[in-house]
């Protein structure tokens, strides 16, 4: 289940939201690239602002990134918003994500109309959240690339 946090994104300015730029890539087309089977031009990339949600435990998308994108809908998922209600939502193809210098691979999900940046990815990349100077930080014990715990 995953809990999508965004029940009013308007507070979330007042309360130390933290939003940053990030650069989001079709990883199939990016594999299609490497492999000499797609023109570099053709590579769909997106970059936008998100917004860190560390009460969401995945990245979210909305409809017009995923169509920018040129994502398609793999399976549903049942999620939780922060007002308990469930709903069966897209999860799409994988995206490559890049923020403050590290990327990851993830398969997202689609709804919204904000770009939110959940727990799995800040996890795998090794970053913290500085909500004091709405910012994210390196993890301090590993500051120049990030360890994934296992």
């Amino acid at each position: 289940m995953v809990n999508l946090n965004r029940s009013n994104d308007t507070s979330n300015d007042s309360m130390g939201a933290v939003r940053i730029k990030v650069k989001l890539t079709n990883a199939i087309d990016e594999a299609l690239v490497s492999r000499g089977m797609l023109n570099p031009n053709m590579l769909r990339v997106c970059e936008t602002e998100a917004l860190i949600d560390t009460g969401a435990v995945r990245t979210v998308l909305p409809i017009l990134i995923v169509e920018q994108l040129g994502l398609r809908i793999r399976g549903q998922q049942i999620a939780q918003y922060a007002n308990g209600m469930e709903e069966s939502i897209g999860v799409m193809e994988p995206v490559i994500i890049e923020l403050e210098g590290r990327e990851t691979t993830e398969a997202t999900l689609v709804t919204g109309n904000t770009v939110l940046i959940g727990q799995t990815v800040l996890e795998t990349l090794d970053l913290l959240v500085d909500c004091k100077n709405q910012r994210l930080v390196p993890n301090p014990e590993h500051p120049n690339y990030p360890v994934l715990r296992i």
